[in-house]
């Protein structure tokens, strides 16, 4: 059937979209390898105190920069120069935390707008606008060894952030409104498969003898702007949304011509008769505001359950990991800590992939729950490993296999359920407003996690992972009293469950029910 076909159109189409998510990850990853590089430049710029002198010296003797004129030090009575050198730790600490929580700030504020600018300029135009963002956040942090570097740094992953949170919204969109039905699932996952490319490719590039350097660590971080230029000129080639056309503007001239050039055949009746039945259904329920979420009765539990869910895949532990992985392998005990975060990236890449043609077999519940139950495991064995290593050399192992384990649990169920479950659990008047909101928690704990992982793991020590243990087991148990079966199943019948689970026989009233939401239309 023509409509089954990925044709020369709609493959770099995809592969155009999918350029966003691929920057997306490269952002998230690019910070993380030269860390001790960008916090020796923060501790240069900035001053240090007279313990932090190697440090300064270290700065010197790795760059290639203008030798540091050493000035004499004076005598400093002893509790001064404590005060000093702890105030001065924090501060580093401080604006470390910051340059890596501030991403997830722009895009926590702009996880609510990416679906009101692609309604407003098209998608094809929002997302060239993105990109502006995009170049900019890249530019700052380009020329951040250049001026203020923390400042430039901080400002430049906000920016990057924001255009990440636009993004993250526009481009499943773009891609699940292009795709034929039969296909709209497989396409749909590839925007986290190109996210993880992204930071696997990211943790490469930050190796010392590529870009991961004293010398060339500015580049690494505005390097992010090439997938932007390249996306912006091949954007100018790729057909409107159809949907968009149809539906929001109501040109079905236009809409015809751009499904022609994607499914490579005249006939697209059928895929104009879907829009039509699309457009009549999206007519007869209101939009649905925050609030009335959680007023609602029929709206308010499957709102928690969402909400949970992407808490549950964020406060896991797995930023922590994404984030800080090179320090934990130091930490660990292994002498080459950046091979091991980029096994990471591998497993990660890895892992999405598979889990693709897991999620099209198994329950989204089920898998969810093997996924935290394994990461629950995990997270114990890895702090042991932490805790053991000055008694047994041999633990630094133990804890590496446990991360790599960690991530692979990670991708099987709580890193792409919660997106799947959120669509089905709502109608299409209620589905945009919770699929934002969704959106925004997941950004916001996200910004938690980066912004006091640090804090956290310096206060705990080797035993921070036992508090993610916890807190992994808290939600495994939530998800198995709460959390309904979605695979497979109506809207009807997905409410009815969450009735049945608060103890309610009757169904809620002026709910507009929806037809079977198959697997493939949850992307």
């Amino acid at each position: 059937m023509s409509e089954d076909k990925i044709t020369g159109t709609l493959a770099f189409t995809v592969f155009t979209a999918v350029l966003g998510s691929f920057q997306f990850g490269y952002d998230i990853g690019v910070i993380n390898a030269p860390q001790e590089v960008i916090i020796s430049h923060y501790q240069h710029i900035l001053g240090v105190t007279v313990d932090d002198r190697r440090a300064t010296s270290n700065y010197a003797v790795n760059s290639t920069d203008t030798p540091l004129i050493v000035t004499p030090v004076y005598a400093t009575p002893a509790p001064q120069v404590d005060r000093e050198a702890a105030g001065s730790a924090q501060l580093i600490t401080v604006l470390w935390s910051l340059s890596v929580s501030s991403f997830a700030v722009g895009g926590m504020v702009a996880s609510f707008f990416g679906g009101w600018l692609g309604d407003k300029l098209g998608r094809i135009k929002a997302m060239l606008a993105a990109n502006s963002l995009s170049l900019t956040g890249a530019l700052l942090m380009g020329c951040s060894k250049l001026g203020p570097s923390h400042i430039l740094i901080i400002s430049g992953r906000s920016i990057s952030g924001f255009y990440c949170g636009l993004i993250s919204g526009l481009v499943p969109m773009y891609i699940g409104e292009i795709a034929p039905t039969t296909l709209r699932g497989a396409l749909g996952t590839l925007h986290q498969l190109a996210i993880v490319t992204g930071i696997l490719i990211s943790q490469i590039a930050s190796l010392s003898f590529i870009l991961g350097n004293q010398d060339r660590w500015h580049i690494l971080l505005g390097l992010s702007a090439v997938p932007a230029l390249l996306q912006s000129l091949l954007l100018l080639f790729c057909p409107e949304s159809p949907r968009y056309l149809y539906i929001k503007l109501e040109e079905e001239v236009k809409a015809k011509k751009c499904l022609k050039r994607l499914r490579g055949a005249e006939d697209v009746t059928k895929d104009i008769n879907e829009m039509k039945k699309e457009k009549e259904e999206a007519s007869t329920e209101q939009k649905v505001s925050v609030i009335q979420l959680f007023t609602d009765s029929s709206y308010r539990q499957p709102i928690i359950v969402a909400l949970m869910l992407h808490m549950a895949q964020q406060f896991s532990g797995i930023n922590g990991i994404f984030y800080y992985s090179t320090s934990i392998f130091q930490t660990a005990g292994i002498s080459q800590p950046v091979y091991a975060t980029i096994g990471v990236g591998a497993i990660n890449l890895i892992f999405t992939a598979v889990s693709v043609l897991l999620v099209e077999k198994a329950g989204r519940r089920s898998l969810f729950l093997a996924g935290m139950i394994g990461m629950f495991f995990c997270a114990i064995f890895m702090s042991l490993g932490l805790v053991l290593l000055d008694k047994f050399a041999w633990m630094s192992y133990v804890s590496m296999t446990a991360i790599f384990l960690f991530v692979s649990f990670f991708e099987i169920g709580p890193g792409p359920i919660p997106w799947f479950m959120v669509a089905e659990f709502f109608s299409q008047g209620p589905r945009p407003t919770a699929l934002a909101l969704a959106a925004f928690s997941n950004w916001f704990c996200n910004f938690i996690i980066a912004l006091c992982f640090q804090y956290i793991a310096d206060f705990c020590g080797p035993y921070v992972f036992f508090l993610f243990a916890g807190v992994v087991l808290a939600f495994t148990l939530f998800t198995f009293f709460k959390v309904p079966e979605t695979k497979g199943k109506s809207f009807e019948e997905i409410a009815a469950e969450f009735r049945k689970k608060r103890g309610v026989a009757q169904p809620p009233k002026a709910a507009v029910q929806m037809e079977f939401l198959g697997a493939s239309e949850t992307a």
